[in-house]
């Protein structure tokens, strides 16, 4: 297979626009990435989009406004793991040989196609229940602290942090700290998370160029090679499961670290899919940084604030720089890249070389869920 880089990002703000259009947002992320490549468009050989509520052929509508309309483009829905997907389908174009490079673009524009809470999907047993995403994982957030005693305070810890990061990213949707204190006085969703404690819903886009190593050198920044792109599915199991980790996450980095050729004990930085406050404490766990149960304790201590052992979500997550679906996990993908490259900042994690991003979506039976991508990033 070919070796695969990473040579330009952009990213439009997210937030809630509703005087843009979806289109708009899009484009400004791939002019953005195409920039920074330094790459002219023309080289581009093939796009993947990913999105989620944009309705019929948004990626379409974006080559048109960018010049590229004709070229071999592949919309993909896949929850919010849909981004992921699609630069993970980007990814394997290039490492195939088929195309020397190709554009992935993330995008969604939730404020003016979503209300209220998300429901789990499709005809599933727990929505016609009446079930929806805060619903469930504050069930998982009571038996992980059941059976491993974490605490209110560990939640909340996770929120104080990742707003504390979102205030340094001029690009997240919040941007404002809290306390231990306001995150568990913040408007109860589904007991024990409350309002803070929940990923907003919002609009944004991301996008990502990637080459050969050929193509590569034509780039005008550093080269961030990617050294694992993994995409799994969901399970389904009749009967009881494990509610404190996801077997998808842990299969699918297993299979990134052993292409990478490392350790979750290498990882200098990552971003992970925290929907709730929960979701990160659990996704630190599966992806190896902590033993089973040490995710609440170590996100209260600091481990994994920006200077800690091992910094998680330095771009504020999605806690604080919002979850516009389609565009989660090219943000995070960004995100790395800016780090490895030593260009993020105020949040900038001293020394960073290697990143890892995890982005989760949707759910099969309540349960598993439906996919995930694993990435791992180097340079």
């Amino acid at each position: 297979m070919e070796k695969v880089g990473i040579v330009g990002v952009g990213m439009h703000r997210f937030g809630k626009f509703p005087n843009l259009t979806l289109t708009e947002m899009g484009v400004e992320a791939c002019v953005q990435a195409l920039r920074d490549s330094g790459l002219d468009k023309r080289r581009i050989g093939a796009c993947v989009v990913g999105n989620v509520g944009g309705g019929m052929v948004p990626g379409q509508k974006v080559l048109a406004e960018l010049g590229l309309a004709g070229i071999p483009l592949i919309n993909v829905e896949n929850a919010c793991a849909s981004a992921g997907t699609a630069l993970h389908v980007a990814w394997s174009f290039v490492a195939s040989g088929r195309y020397e490079a190709a554009l992935a673009l993330g995008l969604e524009q939730m404020s003016r196609t979503i209300e209220g809470t998300i429901p789990l999907g499709g005809d599933s047993l727990e929505l016609q229940m009446g079930m929806m995403m805060p619903g469930k994982f504050a069930l998982v957030a009571r038996k992980h602290m059941e059976l491993y005693r974490t605490s209110l305070q560990q939640l909340a810890a996770v929120s104080v942090k990742n707003h504390r990061h979102g205030a340094l990213n001029p690009l997240a949707q919040y941007r404002k700290e809290f306390t231990v204190e306001e995150v568990l006085s913040s408007p109860l969703i589904a007991d024990p998370l409350t309002l803070l404690q929940c990923s907003p819903t919002g609009d944004g886009a991301a996008a990502v160029v990637l080459c050969s190593a050929r193509e590569a050198a034509r780039a005008s920044q550093p080269i961030v090679w990617i050294e694992a792109s993994v995409l799994t599915s969901g399970t389904y199991e009749v009967g009881p499961r494990d509610m404190t980790s996801y077997d998808q996450t842990r299969r699918a980095a297993a299979a990134a670290y052993e292409a990478a050729g490392c350790g979750p004990e290498e990882i200098d930085v990552v971003e992970v899919h925290d929907g709730f406050t929960i979701s990160e404490i659990i996704h630190s766990e599966d992806l190896g940084f902590f033993p089973k149960g040490e995710g609440g304790p170590a996100a209260e201590s600091g481990a994994t604030a920006i200077g800690g052992r091992i910094p998680i979500n330095p771009s504020g997550g999605l806690l604080a720089r919002g979850h516009p679906i389609g565009a989660t996990g090219l943000a995070q993908i960004a995100e790395l890249v800016w780090q490895l490259r030593g260009q993020a900042g105020s949040r900038q994690v001293d020394g960073a070389k290697v990143g890892l991003a995890h982005c989760m979506g949707g759910l099969v039976q309540g349960l598993d869920a439906a996919a995930c991508t694993v990435h791992i990033l180097k340079c």
